[in-house]
């Protein structure tokens, strides 16, 4: 595989001191009592109706959490809300047996170059749940690196302030999540390099629950060659699937 530019030895040696204990912390995550695991149900509310978290939790039992989450309608514009239902003892928790991650790998730790976008720009984004529709999502820049030949222009979404990479490539539906993966991308404002680190690609939470409505890869995000890096597909006990 042939990158341009590659990123330091320095840089790919701590990244690789630190890949075992974001290994550990993403197991950790996903489990934990409020984790994409433990997402048992998301209850959508009627038009106009607000969420009332005091009487969704009367009478529940211990370890369920209940939050709210809104999102905007994609036919009206107008805000949707639901309630989210977290079981800390929920099946998929109590089967979970891991993350089936592929070893690290130097050649997919690659510097690139973002160039930012003013005033960002709205890009429209599948989501797994909202059968073809899209939802228009505000992209801060492109992201720029040359990958065996083929240059690309990956689109990475504001996600609370950090960016995240929704992508594909060929091991999505064999030995990868289908759907694609997720990517966090460190960005320092004063300088246009960043680094992809896609040995900390992981599972997006729809891979978990089937509660969630993630992202789809879009076109330009996805790549013609494997990424052998990252995570894989998490791994249960007993037969259990997580859909």
């Amino acid at each position: 595989m042939s990158v341009t530019p590659r990123a330091s030895a320095q840089t790919i040696d701590a990244a690789q001191a630190g890949w075992d204990d974001w290994h550990a912390s993403r197991l950790a995550a996903v489990a934990a009592p409020t984790g994409n695991l433990a997402l048992v149900e998301t209850r959508w509310l009627p038009d106009g109706e607000q969420p009332d978290l005091a009487e969704a939790r009367a009478g529940l039992p211990d370890g369920v959490t209940v939050t709210a989450v809104q999102r905007t309608a994609i036919r009206s514009g107008e805000p949707e809300h639901a309630l989210r239902f977290w079981d800390a003892d929920a099946p998929a928790i109590r089967h979970f047996a891991g993350i089936d991650t592929f070893p690290f790998d130097p050649d997919w730790v690659i510097e690139a170059t973002f160039t930012p976008v003013p005033e960002g720009r709205r890009v429209p984004f599948e989501h797994i749940r909202d059968h073809g529709d899209t939802r228009e999502l505000l992209v801060p820049g492109d992201i720029r690196f040359t990958l065996d030949g083929t240059d690309y222009t990956l689109h990475a979404f504001d996600d609370d302030g950090t960016l995240l990479l929704v992508f594909g490539d060929p091991t999505n539906g064999t030995t990868t999540y289908g759907a694609g993966r997720f990517l966090f991308v460190s960005r320092d404002p004063d300088s246009e390099t960043v680094m992809l680190d896609f040995n900390r690609s992981f599972v997006p939470p729809c891979g978990f629950s089937a509660q969630y409505n993630c992202p789809l890869p879009p076109r330009q995000n996805r790549f013609h060659l494997p990424v052998e890096a990252g995570e894989k597909l998490p791994v249960f006990r007993d037969g259990f699937a997580a859909h």
